[in-house]
């Protein structure tokens, strides 16, 4: 069942996502070469905390970390360890707070240090391909027209989609409906979208081809090639007119903010 926010609820996840997205630029901008992910992990937590949430993944289906951490290949749902970053290495970080009762998911792709140009080019149209879906995210429209812009623009650059992993619904609850694939998958009971939908939006694009495996920790999925991946995703709220993202800074609660 798809639910549909109330104004009250907006709000609050209006807060979560500024929570959410404020921790995402912080942990993003504190990685650099010779961090575990560990330590990138904790710094996660602590932030979180500090801004009076709770971490949406931690213990959920019992995942063990605050955020997630994936690596170059590694796609999505990578698990902290003694893992160090390098020089040149790509970093997926997921972040998702629970704040007041209400969830805010949103993640990035950092290079550290600079990457390589075909690198860096993956997660441009990957973060290019987040904002046409987007923007599909319109009152009338359907799932399947979020699915469709981004499969277009990333398969236009030569790219490929996982198709494992998809986008959601988010409220309350990490997940709840709808799903939202990253490419066309017939569409045959795609829903239509409603104002007080709230989404989260996320493709995951590999710079090879679109196969994923799962290591034997029941978490970590990577590239079955070895080629890198980016993921980049937002909170978006569907409403009578233009789409709202949920997940930006400027909804951090006010007594939040640092002066």
């Amino acid at each position: 069942m798809i639910l549909i926010k109330k104004n009250h609820e907006i709000e609050a996840m209006r807060l979560a996502g500024g929570v959410s997205s404020t921790v995402l630029h912080e942990v993003a901008s504190f990685v650099r070469p010779g961090l575990s992910t560990l330590e990138i992990d904790k710094f996660g937590g602590d932030r979180i905390r500090y801004y009076g949430g709770k971490s949406a993944f931690l213990g959920y289906r019992d995942y063990p970390c605050n955020i997630c951490i994936s690596i170059n290949e590694e796609v999505v749902h990578g698990l902290a360890s003694e893992r160090r970053v390098e020089f040149g290495d790509i970093v997926s970080l997921d972040v998702g707070v629970c704040f007041d009762g209400y969830i805010g998911d949103n993640a990035t792709t950092v290079a550290v240090g600079g990457c390589k140009p075909e690198v860096q080019r993956l997660m441009e149209v990957t973060k290019q391909a987040l904002n046409d879906g987007i923007c599909q995210a319109v009152a009338g429209n359907k799932v399947i027209d979020i699915s469709r812009s981004i499969q277009r623009t990333a398969e236009a650059s030569g790219y490929s989609i996982v198709r494992e992993f998809v986008g959601h619904g988010v409220g309350k609850k990490v997940h709840e409906d709808p799903q939202i694939p990253n490419f066309d998958d017939g569409g045959r009971h795609s829903p239509v979208l409603k104002p007080g939908m709230t989404l989260a939006i996320e493709p995951m694009v590999n710079l090879g081809q679109r196969q994923v495996e799962m290591l034997e920790d029941g978490w970590t999925v990577l590239t079955s090639d070895g080629l890198p991946s980016a993921h980049f995703e937002h909170t978006v709220l569907v409403t009578e007119g233009e789409p709202e993202i949920l997940t930006c800074p400027e909804n951090l609660p006010s007594e939040q903010r640092e002066s």
